[in-house]
């Protein structure tokens, strides 16, 4: 059976879903089946452009493949370890802890310019401008939440950060840091802002921060008990002054879930919204993800810009992957190759309401208003 790229979209969030959750031996054979599937699309791709970038998600799918025979067998030696050593402290923090240097940076990303100037003054100038910082009692580093609707990009903008001030960028999840067979959970705390303050400068993501400071009354694990009170720790350990700033950035799609403490000052000190993308920011997203391809004089971008009103960038990419893949498999039928036309953007649209819910927005808008 030729490969599609339905089947490909359903082992590759399969796989990842497994992986996210800590499940190695059951992501593995599904990122490798979603490898080959994308290997045979490369193969009929209608253009060079086209083939390397399905080319480049196939070895990327096929190293995250390679990452759970790691993780694997550093969980099989942790555990044989502490069978040994009665000790499940002993995993190095090398092991797990995944320094980056981002080629991302702000001009990557479409639109948000509101975002991009909060985040320039509250974080990159006081790094940029360390001595007119320190002549002004600017505080360098410190804790910045992101949050809003999934989709809007709160990944890419940490990872801009990181680039923006020549940072070495430090991306965990909260499975690592709870991970049983890492270590206990508040001594890998301590290991990973250990580990951020030996870099000159250095950041700290996490994605999905909620799960790691959740509201304490609400959680019955005991491990978040002492988990919570050691992140405020560190959090508040923060030397601003120091000559080796460092910068934690958590984001979130549900900033109400998190612990109150943590926003108190000097936690996070700086919080952002992250909205939905406006018209500026569509229009710009809709020449990335679909004018790059072949599409047809009746595509009209401006128009399409109004009509995705609402619609998250993960929403808008996947609108031109879908539409893309009309003419694509027409193609791989046996029919003429043909550009993209608007009547392809349009079915898909109709098809794909927005993945946020406008009371999810309210929400976030509520949020926005009461923070300080």
């Amino acid at each position: 059976m030729p490969a599609t790229f339905a089947t490909f979209e359903r082992l590759k969030d399969k796989g990842l879903a497994a992986y996210k959750r800590g499940d190695y031996g059951a992501a593995r054979p599904y990122l490798i089946e979603a490898a080959e599937c994308m290997v045979e699309l490369a193969a009929s791709a209608k253009t060079e452009n086209l083939r390397r970038q399905h080319e480049e998600y196939a070895g990327q799918l096929i190293e995250l493949a390679r990452q759970c025979d790691r993780n694997r067998a550093r969980s099989t030696g942790a555990r044989a370890r502490a069978a040994v050593t009665g000790d499940d402290e002993s995993a190095d923090a090398g092991d797990w802890i995944v320094r980056d240097r981002p080629t991302i940076g702000f001009d990557d990303i479409a639109g948000l310019e509101d975002v991009k100037d909060e985040i320039r003054l509250k974080m990159i100038y006081p790094f940029s401008h360390p001595e007119l910082a320190g002549r002004y009692g600017i505080s360098v580093g410190g804790g910045v939440l992101l949050y809003g609707p999934p989709g809007t990009g709160k990944t890419m903008i940490a990872k801009a950060i990181a680039h923006e001030i020549d940072a070495t960028f430090f991306v965990i999840s909260p499975a690592q840091i709870l991970s049983k067979w890492v270590g206990q959970a508040e001594q890998n705390v301590k290991k990973l802002f250990d580990a951020a303050r030996d870099e000159p400068k250095s950041v700290i993501f996490i994605d999905e921060v909620e799960a790691l400071v959740p509201r304490r009354r609400h959680s019955q694990s005991s491990v978040m008990t002492r988990v919570v009170p050691q992140i405020l720790q560190e959090l508040e350990g923060f030397d601003r002054k120091a000559d080796r700033p460092l910068l934690f950035v958590g984001a979130t799609n549900e900033p109400w879930s998190l612990d109150p403490a943590v926003m108190r000052p000097g936690r996070f000190d700086a919080r952002i919204h992250v909205p939905l993308p406006d018209s500026p920011a569509r229009y710009r997203m809709l020449e990335m993800y679909l004018a790059t391809r072949p599409i047809g004089d009746d595509v009209d971008l401006a128009a399409l810009c109004d009509r995705l009103e609402g619609y998250s960038g993960a929403d808008i990419r996947s609108i031109a992957d879908r539409a893309a893949s009309i003419p694509f498999v027409e193609s791989v039928q046996g029919q003429p190759p043909r550009e993209i036309c608007m009547a392809d953007v349009l079915h898909v649209i109709e098809q794909t309401p927005p993945s946020v819910d406008r009371r999810d927005l309210a929400r976030f808008e509520q949020f926005a208003q009461a923070a300080p």
